[in-house]
């Protein structure tokens, strides 16, 4: 019974989980998607200075482990966060963001 309890909370859980709705980061993000081109990897201080801008503005706690650029000037960075969360995120050459 206690194991048929715990199924049944475990499963309302996880459905009232997926129903939440997902909050919009700050700023606009460009309605773009992101070139098919193979992304080749950078040095974070050959960023340009708009993106550098954009992460410090949005994300001011985020380190960029890696940067990659593509034949289109759109870049990937994968950063994490001061509070130890992990995540990629695409933006052009202007600091705009991208939605991949």
């Amino acid at each position: 019974m206690r194991k048929l309890f715990f199924g049944i909370a475990l499963s309302i859980t996880s459905l009232t989980a997926c129903a939440q709705e997902n909050k919009a980061a700050k700023g606009t993000v460009t309605e773009m998607s992101v070139a098919q081109d193979k992304f080749s990897e950078i040095r974070p201080a050959e960023l340009p200075d708009a993106v550098t801008k954009a992460i410090d503005t949005y994300y001011p706690t985020a380190i960029i482990n890696k940067a990659f650029v593509n034949n289109s000037q759109q870049f990937r960075l994968d950063i994490v966060l001061k509070e130890g969360n992990r995540g990629t995120i695409y933006a052009d050459k202007d600091g705009d963001w991208i939605e991949r």
